[in-house]
């Protein structure tokens, strides 16, 4: 799957994401399709001929709603482990950080949407927005749960599940 380097490698998965972004926005297919990973070109055509859609469709939107803005969206939390990479970026359509995942390849980091369907890429790591999350429940283990009151009359000698029942005298 190796082709020539790339004359003007995104070094970042951030500069990577900004560039396509900036595919996105100026409809250049071509630019856009630069800025993904191979597998990312197979899933597109994949999709197209399963969607009977033009490539050009497919790629339209770069593989992510965080394009979907007139300006760059806020992107945080980069982490990169070996060649895999990815990056957090607000999707203001959803109103959520969306962990964007990438791919070092030719000298480049480009967009793994293609990796992370044929099970290649691996996260670096969990992004802020997840730690975040993990957090919240854990310091609030319950709080989707509704606390109940067991009635003043329930028999204090029954037995929990499994347990045998004690012979009353």
């Amino acid at each position: 799957m190796e082709t020539a380097p790339e004359l003007n490698p995104a070094k970042t998965p951030t500069e990577a994401y900004k560039r396509l972004f900036a595919a996105v926005k100026s409809g250049n297919t071509e630019e856009i399709k630069a800025a993904v990973s191979l597998r990312t070109q197979e899933l597109a055509e994949m999709l197209a001929k399963r969607q009977n859609e033009p490539i050009e469709k497919v790629y339209s939107n770069g593989f992510s709603r965080t394009t979907m803005t007139d300006r760059l969206p806020e992107i945080r939390d980069e982490r990169v482990k070996g060649g895999m990479g990815a990056v957090e970026v607000w999707n203001n359509s959803d109103q959520r950080w969306e962990d964007i995942p990438f791919i070092f390849e030719n000298g480049s980091w480009k967009l793994a949407y293609g990796d992370l369907w044929q099970n290649v890429w691996q996260s670096p790591g969990p992004g802020r927005a997840a730690i975040d999350a993990q957090a919240a429940n854990v310091n609030k283990p319950n709080s989707g749960m509704k606390k109940i009151e067991l009635p003043k009359n329930v028999n204090a000698m029954v037995n929990p599940v499994g347990t045998p029942a004690k012979k009353r005298p």
